[in-house]
């Protein structure tokens, strides 16, 4: 009797030609493990990278806005191979006048935008701003040839660069003209703001230096040109740099500081210790010493020096301008430096929340991921929309009115952008990934990491990224203007950057961690992956297989459908059926929830097999339901039905994604319940990114129109805010 039980129950299983690839493996879309990268997402006993020290001196020219430096760098081959020759990054050549990055841009003079990019172009063929390399010799002084490739140079080496151990020090002297940020806010990372009122500068310094590419097991030198968005994959090591400004500047820079008594007064000096055990940010340098500083320009010069240990670049800014404030924070049990500098235009603003914001932050992320392990991190207010470096990030968003005041909005762009750079400092100057090629990996989990640091500062922040109903307007767009997240950073359109490597995995890491496998599985998973590559340099494989090894979840549909697809998540609850068994004497037909009667044989057998105490349950609550659930948009995903009962009470019912793993794209699912009902819904609460809600009702429900929305004052951009 059992086995023509199961026989039966088979037969209903509609047949369909093979189309479950949604959940096969990810072979050949991932790099076969190997002794540098394990199956298990995990650094191979081979696993290997090199590493580059740098020693800088560099003078900024406060009359000229320009930059004249020299340094040495010390670089260790780790690697199985002999190398022949380096490759050196050289990211200020986006700003030559013969830049491929304004050569390739395409455009029309019909709309604002295209108008705007002709302007930007024409903007940079009366400035120059790529590197002018003055000298490259090694340790004995003696030149060495190089080559310049647009923005890489070729360094030759006399003789190969000896594998597992081998060490080379060269030097190389350069200068460049410092860009005006306010010249091409799409592509400047680095740059300068003029202060009209007070003829005064602030200098947001980055990209600034020769600095070695990444050659790794993966793909050797990543060497790849850039063209402006795909950002940038470094080495780690240890930098000491002495930066000589004018002598009443304040600079900010990644690193400690090692010379303070020779660039402090006493009294900066005793405001920093006081710093040390302040519950409040405590002015280093106050708003008033700002403006003094302001009407008169130092003749002399000062030296910085900063010194950073296994971090993977160096940034740095300075200003006569500057506010500076500072507290210590305890971050998983160690005192950090958390530090703000911004001109007076950034207050009071500036002062009530960013360094407040970098505490939070550190604290937030060091939960989630690893603790924090750096000194000091630091926020900066100047020309750069938003821009990060190891223990310094640039935050232009969030500047208060001209008599100070501000809105909402404005406070929490200003929380928002700070809680994202400095949220970097983990994503990816601590766990190192291929901005130049994948900047998902970056971005995209630390959008993710800064949504739950939002949320933790305040359960109501209007976060823009995250819950998944932000990228429905995405997800539905034109197929053929969308490409899967994984794509090379400098394929994605312009227009499409955002939503693509920011927004779209954010959503999907939260669909993950709330949806699919709950927070404490996730955060556990997420954590482990964080430990494995901090410090090191991960590619999306061993992100996949990590989350997948610490979790005991198979996640190939996840990664393929959300991160190699572009098809959205659209389910459509297309019919109900009641079935009517014999015991069935009370319930009448509801609507569009139709009748049909149970084959007796099934019936049966079910009240066979449940025994003689499950089977007077099943008598008396008699109440199976089969939904026919349709797959329209293609995305996989796990179905959350919300049952409305009769009797005005409700319940939510959550069927994982594999039910979809015999047939993608229709299937029946009978479910029990123990009362009549009156209507189903999808997706009740948002949470699995469905385009269409329309389709999620039945019976189908009236949904309100975009001129509804609107009528009633709650169109799509107020509701984006007010979330």
């Amino acid at each position: 009797m059992c086995c023509g039980m199961v026989v039966n129950l088979f037969a209903q299983t509609p047949k369909v030609p093979y189309t479950s690839s949604k959940f096969e493996q990810l072979g050949a879309e991932l790099p076969s493990p190997n002794n540098t990268r394990m199956a298990d997402g995990s650094p191979g006993h081979e696993y290997w990278q090199n590493r580059a020290d740098y020693n800088i001196k560099v003078e900024l020219d406060d009359e000229k806005q320009s930059i004249k430096a020299s340094e040495t760098i010390t670089y260790t081959n780790n690697s199985p191979k002999d190398l022949p020759y380096l490759w050196v990054q050289l990211d200020q050549n986006l700003f030559d006048k013969q830049s491929d990055t304004y050569k390739s841009l395409t455009y029309s003079l019909e709309d604002n935008f295209g108008l705007f990019m002709f302007i930007e172009y024409m903007r940079r063929t009366n400035f120059d701003g790529g590197y002018q390399i003055l000298s490259v010799k090694d340790k004995l002084g003696k030149p060495l040839k190089f080559t310049i490739q647009r923005t890489m140079m070729r360094i030759d080496l006399p003789t190969p660069l000896k594998a597992k151990g081998g060490i080379v020090s060269f030097s190389i002297d350069w200068s460049f003209n410092i860009t005006d940020a306010a010249a091409d806010p799409i592509y400047t990372r680095s740059g300068f703001e003029f202060f009209e009122k007070d003829k005064n500068y602030v200098y947001e310094i980055a990209q600034w230096f020769p600095r070695m590419a990444v050659y790794s097991d993966v793909r050797g030198w990543q060497h790849k040109q850039f063209m402006g968005r795909g950002e940038f994959a470094l080495p780690f090591g240890n930098y000491e740099v002495a930066i000589t400004v004018p002598a009443d500047h304040i600079v900010a820079a990644t690193g400690e500081l090692q010379n303070p008594l020779a660039v402090l007064s006493p009294e900066h000096l005793k405001r920093l210790e006081q710093a040390k055990t302040a519950q409040e940010p405590v002015f280093i340098v106050s708003q008033k010493e700002a403006e003094e500083a302001e009407k008169k320009k130092a003749n002399t010069k000062k030296t910085w020096i900063y010194k950073a240990q296994n971090v993977r670049d160096f940034a740095w800014a300075s200003s006569r301008k500057f506010i500076w404030d500072a507290m210590q924070v305890s971050v998983e049990g160690k005192k950090v430096w958390a530090m703000s500098y911004y001109p007076k235009e950034g207050n009071p603003l500036w002062e009530r929340t960013s360094t407040k914001v970098v505490a939070h932050t550190l604290k937030v992320y060091s939960k989630h991921s690893i603790a924090y392990p750096y000194p000091v991190a630091i926020s900066v207010h100047g020309p750069v929309g938003g821009m990060e470096y190891p223990m310094i990030s640039f935050n232009n968003q969030g500047r208060p009115n001209p008599d100070g005041t501000y809105d909402k909005k404005t406070e929490a762009a200003t929380i928002s952008v700070i809680i994202h750079e400095v949220g970097h400092n983990f994503f990816p100057m601590i766990v190192n990934s291929d901005e130049r090629q994948w900047t998902w990996m970056d971005e995209g989990l630390n959008s993710f990491l800064q949504y739950l640091a939002e949320k933790e500062w305040d359960k109501d922040f209007p976060s823009q990224s995250g819950p998944a109903k932000k990228i429905v307007s995405y997800m539905k767009g034109d197929p053929k203007k969308l490409v899967p997240i994984m794509t090379n950073s400098e394929q994605i359109d312009l227009m499409q950057f955002g939503p693509n490597a920011y927004s779209k995995p954010a959503t999907a890491l939260n669909v993950l961690r709330e949806t699919v496998m709950g927070r404490e599985l996730f955060d556990y998973a997420f954590k482990e992956y964080s430990r494995r590559w901090a410090f090191k340099h991960p590619e999306p494989a061993d992100f996949f297989r990590s989350m997948e090894d610490a979790s005991a979840m198979d996640l190939d549909w996840f990664w393929r459908g959300w991160f190699f697809g572009t098809e959205p998540v659209d389910i459509s609850l297309d019919s109900v059926f009641f079935y009517k068994t014999p015991d069935n004497k009370n319930v009448s037909e509801n609507g569009n929830i139709k009748m049909k009667n149970i084959n007796p044989f099934i019936y049966t057998n079910i009240k066979g097999i449940l025994g003689a105490d499950a089977n007077k349950a099943l008598n008396e609550n008699v109440y199976l339901y089969g939904l026919h659930l349709s797959n329209v948009g293609g995305l996989i995903s796990p179905v959350i039905i919300q049952v409305n009962y009769k009797d005005g009470t409700s319940e939510i019912i959550r069927l994982p994604a594999e039910i979809w793993r015999y047939n993608p794209e229709n299937i029946t699912k009978v479910i029990h319940l123990p009362k009549e009902v009156s209507s189903f819904a999808l997706d009740p609460h948002l949470e699995t990114a469905d385009i269409d809600e329309a389709n999620n009702h039945f019976p189908r429900k009236q949904m309100p129109s975009q001129f509804d929305k609107i009528k009633n004052g709650a169109n799509a951009g107020i509701e984006e805010e007010e979330d």
